[in-house]
């Protein structure tokens, strides 16, 4: 099979090196039950500035390849190359943000503080041009909320600090692991409209996970669909939207074929 590969937004020159190059990954996990393989023979690579969704059934890998992608687990075999070199050395560098599905906020620190809670624990980040944490939640939307503690702050509102906290240290490279799955439909596409120009704003390359066929769509520049049992990859989808997105291109045609496609190649995963 051919490896997947996201082509290179016109922001970067299509001779940039990749920001992820994934070679014959394979994940196995030993359990009482036995071996069982998350992810086998995954070949994909994602230029730097680019947007990919991952999409698939439960348990075909996605949140584990985000885990190898980020260094926080090895893989049993094969490579992985981040921003040029080990995903260890990006990790160490703090080139790596990664946003969950809970948003994980420290109760009795305010908004603000939870931003800045990694240049607390890492040690500040002195690259130049780095936006402060105050910065960051203006650029989330959540100009004057610096000071609100996370009970007062709606499920969303939680989600966009989470993801100013992921940006605090100016990486190069976010991972996000359904950080929307848990949010209502409105807020959810809001959301979606929002990362969107955080993406255009900051030139990150981001590689999202979801299950929502429709996320996935809107997203990414590709879709990458995971089959399950062992995960590997099904298929990359190209999706040609124009830019700027907008919720309101779902109801276009195009996009409506897409996701249709995106439906039956799920239905053979």
């Amino acid at each position: 099979m051919e490896a997947a590969t996201l082509e290179p937004t016109d922001r970067k020159s299509a001779a940039a090196a990749a920001a992820v190059e994934l070679s014959r990954v394979t994940m196995r996990f030993t359990t009482e039950r036995g071996s069982i393989t998350a992810l086998e023979n995954i070949d994909l690579t994602v230029p730097y500035g680019g947007f990919l969704t991952l999409l698939g059934p439960s348990g075909c890998g996605k949140s584990t390849l985000l885990r190898v992608v980020s260094d926080l687990i090895q893989p049993t075999s094969g490579s992985v190359k981040v921003l040029g070199g080990d995903a260890s050395a990006a990790r160490a560098r703090r080139d790596i943000g990664f946003v969950f599905q809970d948003a994980a906020l420290l109760p009795w620190r305010t908004a603000l503080e939870n931003v800045a809670l990694p240049l607390e624990v890492g040690g500040k980040n002195s690259r130049p041009g780095r936006r402060t944490p105050k910065e960051l939640l203006e650029l989330v939307g959540l100009s004057g909320w610096d000071k609100a503690l996370p009970h007062e702050l709606s499920g969303g509102m939680r989600q966009r600090v989470s993801i100013a906290r992921a940006l605090v240290n100016d990486p190069k490279l976010l991972l996000m692991d359904e950080p929307f799955g848990a949010l209502d439909e409105i807020t959810r596409d809001r959301l979606n409209e929002e990362l969107l120009n955080i993406w255009e704003e900051t030139g990150t390359t981001i590689l999202f996970v979801t299950h929502s066929i429709y996320e996935a769509a809107f997203l990414g520049q590709k879709v990458l669909l995971l089959a399950a049992r062992p995960g590997r990859v099904r298929e990359m989808v190209p999706i040609p939207l124009p830019n700027p997105r907008r919720i309101e291109q779902r109801e276009s045609l195009q996009f409506i074929e897409l996701a249709a496609h995106l439906r039956r190649v799920l239905e053979t995963c």
